[in-house]
This record gives structure tokens, sequence and C-alpha cells, in this order.
């Protein structure tokens, strides 16, 4: 069985449950281009009287869905995504890295591919209508045109198969997306060449669809580079969560146990240095808590018995025993990570704009380009050149970067704040922020950097710069670190006892 196979069948275990009756998944979604994919996966789900909503996250390819959990299972919920062409799994930041990986691979082979062809049929193209404009013997042009065939057709059919394939399953699923008009160009653009070439004709097209799926790969990449790196705004939180905790058994003895074996009242060890992994109370120990990530304050938060912590917080001194209440998903860490995963997947004014204006696209489009060719035919013109004519409105209209930068600018600005300590939690917010001439804080401990920082390097004595970095370096302690950082300590001391306070 597959890992794939494996996270399909057991579907239960990634969903959440409330008490209410409703449950909820995010599922990783293949083959989500642009809006017209959000509309169609959002009312194709919709349509299902037990699914209360669904929402697609454009950027990051998710789409969370929330039913009636009495009148539907999970199970259901990816077969009725399937039904509307589009390969749905629950999500698993493992796998959606490796499947991204893939993806960006092919993506950069089918770019070369369409890069070095489109060179070696320019170079061809050239000569073409250079002889057109003066005296070339249709035998030579046409030989040129049958090795510009020869390159174009099995590279557009390797470099256009992203293209083709998601046209392809949106006309299976009744729905038309992008991609299906610039496969149409695409297609029609090549079968029209190559009937110009066997029928000796002076102009063939194949340099334009190759160049044409070259820029489109561009973009494509680009598009998948830009997913890839947006990825780490849900990593930067990934990498706080422990996979382990030390707990202890029933005899004092202690053992490293995975987080999802720790179940509410079990007693975990936090040693200095750790992160917390676990929300719970402190039963033995005092220690000083970096708990920046929660509260927004900078300093070190002293904590001693009966006190609670929560996980993701460093613990900088002391040893803790901590009484767990939550572990895994059930954590204030992860209900902050909803919420950026909430922020980023909102819809802002201007994303909403977007979306209306890219739905709009396919039947604005294709009702344009029958138009223009059934206009020029009318006007007296061969159907040839008026359904070249045609296939050019189709190509030449496409507004990806519409439907794609919006989405894309929302995720990055969030990630880039998020990177900066700040957490966007409405999609709307920057836009308000824009609007916004005045501002007025309360409480100047949450506009501070999380990091010390020395003030003046200087004051120290030059003779025992080495020494002191040294000694700072081998302390976890902030202030520590931060005279360490502004010496450029390169090396810890060894044999160093820390003394708390």
């Amino acid at each position: 069985m597959t890992a794939q196979d494996h996270s399909v069948r057991d579907l239960s275990v990634f969903v959440r449950h409330r008490d209410d009756g409703v449950a909820s998944m995010e599922l990783a979604v293949d083959g989500i281009r642009c809006a017209g994919c959000m509309q169609a996966i959002e009312s194709g789900l919709g349509r299902e009287p037990a699914i209360l909503g669904a929402r697609v996250n454009l950027a990051l390819k998710r789409v969370s869905v929330e039913w009636r959990e009495a009148l539907l299972r999970p199970e259901a919920v990816v077969d009725k995504l399937a039904a509307l062409g589009f390969k749905a799994y629950p999500f698993a930041p493992e796998r959606q890295e490796d499947g991204a990986a893939a993806e960006e691979r092919s993506l950069l082979r089918r770019l070369g591919v369409a890069g070095f062809a489109s060179m070696n049929i320019m170079l061809l193209s050239v000569a073409v209508w250079s002889g057109n404009s003066a005296d070339i013997d249709p035998t030579t042009r046409d030989f040129f045109h049958w090795l510009s065939a020869l390159i174009a057709l099995p590279t557009a059919a390797y470099a256009g198969r992203p293209f083709f394939e998601s046209a392809l399953r949106a006309l299976k699923a009744g729905a038309v997306n992008m991609d299906v008009p610039i496969t149409i160009g695409v297609v029609l653009a090549l079968a029209m060449s190559v009937a110009e070439t066997w029928t000796h004709g002076r102009h063939a097209y194949f340099d334009g669809v190759v160049m044409l799926l070259f820029f489109l790969l561009i973009g494509r990449y680009l598009d998948q580079l830009m997913r890839r790196r947006t990825r780490d705004l849900a990593g930067n939180l990934a990498a706080l969560k422990a996979e382990t905790a030390t707990r202890f058994a029933a005899d004092g003895s202690w053992t490293i146990t995975p987080i999802a074996a720790i179940a509410p009242g079990d007693r975990v060890l936090v040693r200095p240095g750790e992160r917390v992994s676990v929300d719970g109370v402190v039963e033995t120990g005092r220690s000083e808590l970096d708990q920046s990530l929660v509260t927004g304050e900078t300093a070190p938060a002293a904590v001693g018995q009966g006190e609670r912590v929560h996980a993701g917080t460093l613990n900088l001194t002391g040893t803790l025993t901590v009484r767990v209440e939550a572990a895994g998903e059930c954590t204030l860490l992860d209900e902050i990570d909803r919420l950026m995963n909430q922020a980023v997947g909102s819809r802002s004014r201007y994303v909403r704009l977007s979306d209306r204006a890219a739905r709009l696209y396919a039947p604005v489009v294709h009702t344009l380009a029958a138009a223009t060719f059934l206009g020029w035919l009318a006007w007296g013109l061969a159907w040839p050149e008026a359904l070249m004519i045609a296939v050019t409105v189709l190509i030449i209209t496409c507004p990806c970067a519409l439907g794609l930068a919006i989405p894309a600018v929302q995720v990055v600005a969030a990630s880039a704040l998020f990177r900066r300590k700040i957490m966007l939690k409405e999609g709307d917010a920057l836009e308000r922020l824009a609007e916004a001439d005045i501002a007025v804080f309360d409480k100047t401990g949450t506009l501070t950097l999380p990091e010390p920082d020395i003030l003046n390097p200087v004051a120290l004595p030059p003779e025992r710069r080495d020494e002191i970095g040294a000694l700072a370096a081998a302390s976890a302690h902030p202030l520590a670190q931060a005279l360490a950082r502004a010496i450029g300590t390169a090396s810890a001391m060894t044999d160093v006892r820390e003394e708390r306070g």
C-alpha cells in the first residue's frame, strides 16, 4: 500500500470534530490553477446538502471543508472532488513538500525543452521570413516548415502537458478553466500550421506556439516557486511544534515519547534550551520562558509551580516538570497556526474582485473568439485567416496574472510579516492598514523585537572580548546570546555551569 492509499483510507484520522456535530477537514488538491477552479470546487461542493461550507486557498492549493458528520462520511468529500475533476488527499506537510518538489522539477524540465526548441525553430523561421520577402524557393520553404513541425509537435506534446491535462480535467467535469482556451489555441495553431505546410502555404506558426508555451511555463514555474517559498509560512510554525516529549512513567522513569501519544494528565520534562511541547501547568521547577510568540513580550517571563505554559515557548534557564492539559492539535500554538492559515486563505476586497473577473473570463473570451471568427467570415475573409485571428484572441486574452498575482501577493505579504514577528489574522488587514493615517499603540512590549541587542559593544574591554564572547556563547540566556552576537564569537567555552539569575 502506498502512502497516498494509506492517507485516503484513513481519512477519519484527519477529521476534526465539534460538539455540535460538524466535522471539518483540510485537503490538498491537485490541479487548482485559477479562480475558475476555485469557483468549480466551492460551488460543486456547495451543492451537496450535507456540506456546510468549502473554502479554497488558491496560493497553497488547499480546500477546507465543513459538513454534517451524521449525514456524510469524509470519503464522500474526496469522491465529490474527484467527480469535479480534482484529485484530493488529506493535507500532510511532508507529502505536499515532496509533491511540490517533483512538480517543480517537472516544470523546469519542460521549460528547458520548450526554450531549447523555440530557439531552434526561430532560426528556421527567420530564414523563412527573410525568404518570403525576397525570393525563397517554395521547396526550401516547405522543407524549413517541416523541420519546424518535426521539432514543434513533440515539444508541444511534452511541454504543454500541464495545460492540456488541466483543460481535460475541467472539460470532463463539465467546467472551463483558464487552461481550456490556451489548449484550444495551441492545438488549433498547430493544426493550422500543419495544414499550411501540407498545402505549401507561405505561413506557419510553429515558432509562435512553442514560444507561447515557453513563456507560459516560465509563469507557471515562477508561480510554483512562489508557492514553495510561501509554504515556509506554515513551516515557521511547524518548526516550533515538537515531535516528541520526555514523559514520566508511573514509576518515575522517563522516556522519549511521540507527541501524538501524549495525553492530558501526563507529566513531561522540559530541560533548559528546549521548546515546551505541550500546553500545561508547571508542577515542579522554576525557569524563564521566551513567550514572545504567544504574548508579544520580548522579556523572558519567570514561571514556577502552578503557572501555565504553552507549546512553542522556549525554556531558557531551569528544568520544569509540566502536567499536560493539551498536546498535538489542541494546543494554543495549533490555534495560532489555524488563525494564520485562515488569514492567508481569507479573501480581501481585491482578491474577491479578481475572482469575479477571472470567473467571467472563460465564457466571455470564448464568446468573443467565436464572434471574431464569424465577424471576419461575414466581412469576407477566408476561413483560415479568420480562424487564426480567433485563435489569437483566445491566446492573448488569458488573465492568468489577474487570477494568480493578487492571491500570491497576499500570501507573500503574510509570510513576510510573520518572519518579522507580526501575525496577520484577517486577509483584508493590509488593505485597511493602507488607508490608515494615524496609529496609536498602548503597549510598547509588543512593538519591540524579541531578540535584544547590545547598544554599546565598544564599551567592552578589548583585551577580554574573546573571553567574554566565548563565555556568553555557552549560555542559552537571551542577553548572553545578544552579547555573543555583538562580539561575533565563533566558538563557545566548554566546562561551563550556568547559575540561574
